[in-house]
């Protein structure tokens, strides 16, 4: 069944309307008919199972019939701070780390970004990288749509490390510690509350090891991904597998 994602306002007693996009996809996409059901979330947790009331051009309105429970979001908050990579990866690493169950996303840029970053583009990059996380939340029947958050300076991205339960910083120098072995206790202790996770990425040329040592001054546990490289777009995705399944979300430990 058909799934779409709105505002909260949207939501108006037992009246959802649609707008937009949306709106335009039902309609001449779906060929809604009044009388069709689809399920309408509105990106906090709120999932509905609604009928078609009227279909317009610009504006659908269904009627609520059934508040519906869904267990889609993982357990553990785990985000993706990603440096920005070249060309459109980061899209990549949105649309499918959403589709893993990513809670969100923090650009960043480190000493060995190459992208050039220009703030005054970035609202519309930001627009675009919303509406991917959107569109992967509602084909992987997520209730929640990820959040994708302005870029931001590693100094300061550093800064934010203490307001996560654990920051794993994916360090490819690493040969000693792994995931593994920071995930499954972390994992082990958390099995009856919900914990906040922070997995930072590097860009194509990995990390300074500046940067490494400043991470965890800052409260990060350094650790490697294996023995194999990984490309930039393809490390938070498996990083973030990983500790699904390590933390019982994909038939894991627990």
């Amino acid at each position: 069944m058909q799934r779409y994602f709105v505002e909260k306002e949207q939501f108006e007693n037992n009246i959802v309307r649609i707008l937009g996009e949306d709106a335009r996809h039902i309609g001449k996409v779906m060929r809604g008919r009044v009388g069709d059901e689809i399920i309408v979330c509105d990106g906090a947790g709120r999932v509905v199972l609604a009928r078609l009331e009227s279909v317009e051009a610009g504006e659908v309105a269904a009627m609520v019939i059934e508040e519906m429970t869904e267990t889609s979001e993982a357990r553990f908050r785990v985000e993706i701070a990603q440096s920005l990579p070249k060309g459109d990866k980061l899209e990549t690493v949105i649309q499918k780390c959403t589709e893993i169950g990513a809670a969100a996303f923090v650009p960043f840029l480190s000493e060995r970004t190459v992208v050039q970053y220009d703030a005054k583009k970035e609202e519309k990059r930001l627009q675009r990288w919303g509406k991917i996380a959107k569109e992967a939340a509602e084909q992987s029947h997520r209730s929640r749509v990820p959040e994708v958050r302005q870029p931001l300076p590693y100094k300061q991205l550093l800064k934010t490390f203490a307001n996560y339960d654990l920051v794993l910083f994916c360090y490819e120098k690493e040969d000693g510690l792994q995931l593994r072995d920071v995930v499954r206790p972390f994992a082990e202790s958390r099995l009856e509350g919900s914990a906040s996770m922070l997995v930072v990425v590097g860009p194509e040329g990995g990390f300074a090891e500046r940067e490494a040592d400043e991470a965890a001054a800052s409260g990060a546990k350094i650790a490697g991904l294996g023995r194999r490289i990984l490309r930039a777009e393809t490390a938070g995705m498996a990083a973030l597998a990983c500790i699904l399944y390590e933390s019982g979300e994909m038939g894991g430990n627990q």
